[in-house]
């Protein structure tokens, strides 16, 4: 999943739609993902960055960026393809 091209994202996790008008905000982990998709990984690359960095279980993890996508998703600020 890639974040839309018209989605502006600061250093500090602010997030802005401008088709929307949307603006959102997320925490230090959510930061570092959309961080990561900017750099093009794909989730498996998230998923395993993320399980060694915090030493977290994979399939916990790969739960976790499901909803954080499907929440990203609902708010038109991804799309939907792998």
């Amino acid at each position: 999943m890639q974040l839309n091209k018209n989605i502006a994202v600061s250093e500090n996790g602010f997030i802005f739609n401008p088709v929307s008008g949307d603006s959102f905000s997320t925490n230090p982990i959510g930061q570092e993902i959309i961080n990561l998709m900017k750099e093009q990984k794909d989730r498996k690359e998230i998923v395993k960055i993320l399980a060694e960095k915090y030493a977290t279980d994979a399939a916990i993890l790969e739960k976790d960026l499901a909803d954080f996508f499907q929440m990203l998703l609902s708010y038109q600020l991804i799309n939907g393809h792998e």
